[in-house]
């Protein structure tokens, strides 16, 4: 069984697949207690109904799209995750997932999309201290990520909100294994159009200073900041 807080059609707006359409199914229930978070009810309040591997490809049936993004949340904490990629694969789709490279399962993934957490992620006044502790103590985990990128395609996506969090992106990247310089992306922290657009003013400029590619959040020029995009 997989909690999942929704499943729905829509276009990939982020990293090396933004544009694509895609099936994403978002997972609820999460490890780490990002203050910054913008799917609260997949991680600190999660909500939805637990399914069935069958019942989650049974509605994925509903749509003829090829890419299937996995989502959160965290996917990775899900004991029947691989049964369900299985699936997938069986059913022809293109699987993404998407990760915070804290948690190892061997799995069935077209494309990692692993996104580390900075120090700037801790709910430092947001949440108890012992989920500060537990948040502190689990997002940092470099040996998962290095086995992650061993097991086929793979994006490293970093949120950052200021040039500290820039910097400390080079910091963990001198620790990382095995890295790819063409697959490593800074995204704005934000959740309007207006937030990002402030953020890239200035994360643009260092990314092409540091030969690092700049990842913009799409969907929320697209869409919004809202559910089912």
């Amino acid at each position: 069984m997989i909690n999942i807080s929704e499943i729905f059609n829509s276009v990939q707006g982020e990293g090396i697949l933004t544009g694509t359409p895609s099936i994403f199914v978002r997972t609820s229930g999460c490890n780490l207690r990002c203050w910054f978070c913008d799917t609260r009810y997949a991680s600190w309040e999660p909500e939805g109904d637990s399914l069935s591997v069958k019942g989650v490809l049974e509605s994925i049936r509903r749509w003829p799209t090829g890419h299937v993004v996995i989502t959160g949340g965290e996917p990775m904490i899900f004991e029947d995750l691989p049964a369900l990629c299985r699936g997938l694969k069986a059913a022809g789709k293109h699987i993404t997932i998407e990760t915070a490279g804290t948690v190892d399962q061997d799995l069935m993934c077209d494309l990692w999309s692993i996104s580390p957490k900075l120090s700037n992620s801790t709910p430092v006044g947001y949440a108890s201290d012992e989920w500060i502790r537990q948040h502190d103590q689990r997002r940092a985990t470099p040996e998962i990520v290095e086995r992650l990128m061993t097991r086929g395609d793979y994006q490293l996506k970093f949120v950052v909100g200021s040039i500290l969090d820039a910097e400390e992106v080079l910091e963990y990247l001198q620790v990382l294994k095995g890295w790819d310089r063409e697959r490593v992306m800074l995204m704005p922290r934000g959740v309007t159009g207006e937030e990002l657009k402030l953020q890239t003013s200035w994360l643009a400029k260092w990314c092409r200073d540091h030969d690092l590619r700049l990842c913009d959040r799409q969907h929320i020029h697209w869409f919004g900041n809202r559910r089912g995009t």
